[in-house]
């Protein structure tokens, strides 16, 4: 893949919106229990703003921005998250993602921070596995030293 060295407007306007698209990703994460939303949304938003950077500046820069051992890292990780939260509502006496368990003077609350970490959790694994398969298919054919 030919890097756009050229292409300088294109290069300034990437390194522009890459942020405020990892900024609206946020949003979108953070207002998922609020409104239309929430980790999916959020992870797919985060990882288009590392995809665009990949296309734009090369694969290897977007490596060198959040390497694949730390995505490889954080799959797992959103994994443990979710489950984790559906863990300790058993172990505090509820059934799997009981949010009401989390907080049993106010299950309102107990549902707000569950449903943060559960789909806090689903965000983290969706970006990871869209820039790892980003960087599986945009590799392909370079032999690594």
């Amino acid at each position: 893949m030919a890097l756009q060295q050229d292409q300088v407007v294109l290069r300034i306007i990437t390194k522009l919106l890459a942020p405020l698209i990892m900024v609206f990703g946020l949003y979108v994460q953070f207002h998922g229990d609020f409104g239309p939303g929430g980790g999916f949304q959020a992870g797919v938003i985060f990882a288009a703003a590392i995809i665009l950077y990949g296309l734009v500046f090369g694969l290897d820069a977007a490596r060198a921005v959040i390497p694949p051992s730390s995505l490889r890292l954080l799959v797992p990780a959103g994994v443990l998250l979710y489950a984790g939260t559906g863990v300790l509502t058993m172990v505090l006496g509820e059934n799997f993602l009981s949010y009401n368990a989390l907080v049993p003077s106010d299950t309102a609350k107990g549902q707000h921070y569950g449903i943060i970490a559960v789909e806090l959790g689903v965000g983290i694994t969706v970006a990871s596995v869209m820039i790892l398969l980003f960087f599986s298919f945009a590799g392909r054919g370079k032999v690594k030293a």
